[in-house]
C-alpha cells in the first residue's frame, strides 16, 4: 500500500502542478477531500472545485510553476513529502504586482490516502520566504540574522 500511495502522490505533483492538468484533480482528490494550510491565511479547502480555484490562482501568479519532490516517506495510509516549488512571479494572484522574479519555496506536506485518492492533506510552506522573494516584505540580505539579547 505504501508504494501505491507514494506513486499517487508523485502523480499528483506531476499531473496537477507540473503539467497543469486540472482534470487530474478530479481523478486524484476525493470529492470530500480536504486541504489544510494553503492559500491566503493558510485556509482549508474542501473538494476538487475549491482546490481548482487555488491551483488556477497560483498558476496565474507563477505560470511556469514546477514542484520537485526532494524526499518522500510513506507508512500506512499517509505519505509525507519535502518539496521545492520554483517559478517566475508573473501574475497578481499573490497580492503583489508581478515582479518577474524567480522564486524558490520549500514545503512539507502530509497526505492521507484512501481508496486510491487523496482524502486529506496538511501543508506547510515557507510563505514568509515567498513574500520576501517577491518584494512584499523586506529582504534579510545585509542584515544581521541574529539579534543579540544585550
Amino acid at each position: 500500500m505504501s508504494q501505491a500511495n507514494k506513486a499517487l502522490v508523485h502523480r499528483w505533483f506531476e499531473e496537477v502542478w507540473n503539467k497543469g492538468r486540472e482534470s487530474a484533480i478530479d481523478e486524484l482528490l476525493a470529492p470530500s477531500g480536504i486541504a489544510h494550510g494553503i492559500g491566503q491565511g493558510e485556509a482549508t479547502l474542501h473538494g476538487p472545485s475549491e482546490f481548482k480555484l487555488f491551483v488556477r490562482n497560483l498558476r496565474a501568479s507563477l505560470p511556469d510553476v514546477h514542484i520537485t519532490i526532494e524526499d518522500i516517506v510513506a507508512e500506512g495510509d499517509k505519505v509525507t513529502v519535502r518539496v521545492l516549488l520554483e517559478g517566475t512571479h508573473q501574475g497578481e494572484g499573490l497580492g503583489v504586482s508581478p515582479t518577474g522574479r524567480r522564486v524558490r519555496v520549500a514545503g512539507i506536506i502530509l497526505v492521507r490516502v484512501a481508496n486510491g485518492q487523496i482524502v486529506e492533506g496538511w501543508n506547510s510552506w515557507d510563505q514568509l520566504g515567498l513574500l520576501r522573494q517577491i518584494g512584499a516584505l523586506p529582504s534579510l540580505e545585509g542584515r544581521d540574522r541574529f539579534v543579540s539579547a544585550s
